[in-house]
């Protein structure tokens, strides 16, 4: 059977219970034709790029799943009714990726610099020397010519 990774974006307002219900509604439809879902992540809420449909930021989720073609038509018709569905993406991969996927080991990499205490202002993660723009030197004195002219 093909291999498709599923990502759907559900409103903002949608609560996590909402958007996992949903999710394992999608699971049932998967399951009941003949396919199956390997792989579940939820990554969160988290904010959008642009505006869509009026929502600044929506919840995240990813499916991995083996079912034939008409299995995914299905779901996508299903989101597209539902009213908390923002968007969705359902790409056909050669081989699904085992353990967490590129959004969650970015997250985890994140937590881990976070939990280190890191800079992340400077490029080499160490605070400024000097104050914020670096130490500039002593300043130059004043052309008195110039201030001389601008006397008379």
């Amino acid at each position: 059977m093909p291999l498709y990774e599923h990502v759907f974006l559900a409103r903002q307002d949608a609560s996590a219970q909402q958007v996992e219900e949903f999710t394992t509604q999608i699971t049932g439809v998967i399951e009941s034709q003949g396919g199956k879902v390997t792989k579940t992540e939820n990554w969160g809420v988290r904010s959008l790029t642009y505006r869509m449909n009026k929502n600044r930021k929506a919840h995240f989720m990813l499916l991995n799943i083996d079912a034939p073609a008409a299995v995914v038509a299905e779901i996508e018709r299903q989101e597209r009714i539902n009213e908390d569905i923002i968007r969705y993406l359902t790409v056909r991969v050669d081989e699904l990726e085992e353990g967490p996927s590129a959004m969650m080991r970015k997250a985890d990499r994140d937590r881990e610099r976070d939990d280190r205490g890191g800079f992340r202002g400077d490029r080499d993660g160490g605070p400024r020397e000097g104050g914020f723009r670096g130490d500039r030197g002593p300043r130059r004195p004043r052309d008195e010519d110039a201030t001389a002219s601008v006397e008379e």
